[in-house]
């Protein structure tokens, strides 16, 4: 046997040792309000309703699989950062989570700004009525195209991430004869305790331009030099799905310290700082996640304290929750399938979706939480995992969970908190139609983008 390849048990599969797992819940058919949307529940019947319509009518409808995102809860998250953080900081909503025409004017009706990385994000953005200078540019590689589209739409700021960039948005300013607001972000060594693929703040990435060695204080010095920009703040996003303030802390510090020593060599008191987002939600009845108030109060804290012990006046401070707000808002509901009984080891339930509309668990090994909705059960909790229909035996929608042993083909299965990077990095894999995103709000449910069709596909295909 080659020494690369190993045999494909029956323990393959990451199934561990008998206790290994949490016990059931006591109540299968209870609904933790941490993981579920605001207007989420069951009504008489047993049934989960969301915005009060009945999850069995939206999939007569809307079919599944399908994103439901209660836009009650949307724009009550949407306010409660804004009020959280109040009118000396802003809040940019991170469009990445997911972005829509409809998501876009919900920000502004609620009074938040907006983070793009693509010219797509920007174009939506834009084609939907935000105003420009109420969006921010991010991205590490944005293209010279990009560039110039944002700076003749007016975006309120740009995040330059390397030195080639400084250069390249300060010439095409300069070019058209503006000054564009800028931001620098710079990468401060900090450990933000979450998966390797999405900690961005470490220095072996990426993203943004070392504190290490000086080289953000360079960057910061040619940036002032450059008549085409005007340097605004420092930005610094340490990762995702955060639930611990300390990587926070340590970061404000090493800002704030860069900002000092930008006072001493410059004369200058840059007046805003970027904290980025990243803070994390429930995806399972562990998870604790901070509420917006605390955060706001935590982030400002850190923040006086550290620039009173470096002799500075208080910066704006702007925060990005995109997870944090849209997150908790949305679930997908699927159609179980085939169900498989592997004797002393789980259940596998398939379900009409998969990784084409959740990549997560592939990519993160991202917890879910998962529950029939379609009606109430009495019987006994059996472990299971929900996977896809998808040809990779990583198609993983729900490692492992438990459901009720009676559960059948035709069930309606939904998985909570799939508002942020589900739709936003949906694929047609196995040339999957990618799902619709159906927006409800007392009583009345609405497609905000439509389920692809087969039409859609073979358009691009243009063979």
């Amino acid at each position: 046997m080659s020494r690369s390849a190993h045999p494909a048990g029956p323990r393959h599969a990451d199934v561990y040792t008998e206790g290994h797992y949490a016990a059931p819940p006591e109540d299968l058919n209870s609904l933790d309000e941490k993981v579920w949307a605001r207007t989420v529940g069951r009504n008489g019947d047993g049934v989960v309703t969301v915005g009060g319509i009945e999850v069995t009518r939206l999939a007569e409808e809307f079919g599944t699989p399908a994103y439901f995102l209660d836009e009650t809860d949307f724009r009550a998250r949407c306010r409660a950062w804004a009020d959280a953080f109040g009118q000396d900081a802003d809040v940019f909503y991170a469009g990445k989570a997911f972005l829509s025409r409809a998501v876009v004017k919900w920000l502004q009706e609620e009074g938040l700004n907006l983070d793009v990385c693509s010219g797509g994000e920007l174009t939506t953005a834009l084609d939907a009525g935000m105003p420009p200078e109420r969006i921010a540019f991010h991205g590490n590689n944005k293209t010279t195209e990009e560039i110039e589209r944002a700076v003749e739409a007016g975006v309120g700021r740009i995040v330059l991430d390397s030195f080639q960039e400084i250069v390249r948005v300060a010439h095409i300013a300069q070019s058209r004869g503006k000054r564009q607001r800028v931001q620098i972000r710079v990468t401060v060594g900090v450990e933000a305790h979450t998966h390797e693929f999405i900690a961005t703040a470490h220095e072996d990435q990426k993203f943004g331009i070392q504190l290490a060695d000086g080289l953000a204080a360079e960057a910061v010095r040619r940036a002032l030099s450059l008549d085409g920009l005007e340097l605004i703040g420092i930005h610094s996003h340490i990762g995702s799905q955060i639930f611990d303030m300390a990587g926070f802390e340590v970061s404000a510090r090493r800002v704030v310290q860069l900002l000092a020593e930008i006072r001493d060599e410059h004369g200058v008191e840059l007046p805003e700082i970027d904290l980025g987002g990243g803070l994390g939600i429930a995806y399972t009845s562990e998870d604790d996640p901070r509420e917006p108030h605390e955060i706001a109060k935590a982030l400002g804290e850190i923040v006086t304290r550290e620039c009173e012990s470096a002799g500075l006046s208080t910066p704006r401070i702007s925060v990005e929750p995109g997870r944090a707000i849209v997150g908790p808002t949305a679930f997908t509901l699927y159609e179980v399938g085939t169900i498989k009984p592997l004797e002393g080891l789980r259940t596998y339930v398939s379900v009409d979706g998969g990784m084409s509309d959740n990549i997560r668990t592939a990519l993160y090994d991202a917890e879910y939480s998962v529950a029939l909705v379609s009606r109430t059960s009495t019987a006994e909790p059996m472990l299971v995992r929900v996977v896809g229909k998808h040809c990779e035996s990583g198609d993983i929608v729900v490692k492992d969970a438990f459901l009720p042993a009676d559960l059948a083909p035709g069930d309606l299965l939904a998985v909570p908190a799939t508002g942020a990077y589900c739709r936003a990095m949906a694929s047609n894999y196995n040339h999957a139609l990618r799902p619709p995103v159906v927006a409800v709000r007392d009583g009345a449910a609405r497609p905000i983008v439509r389920r692809e069709t087969e039409e859609d596909l073979l358009r691009l295909d243009v063979g």
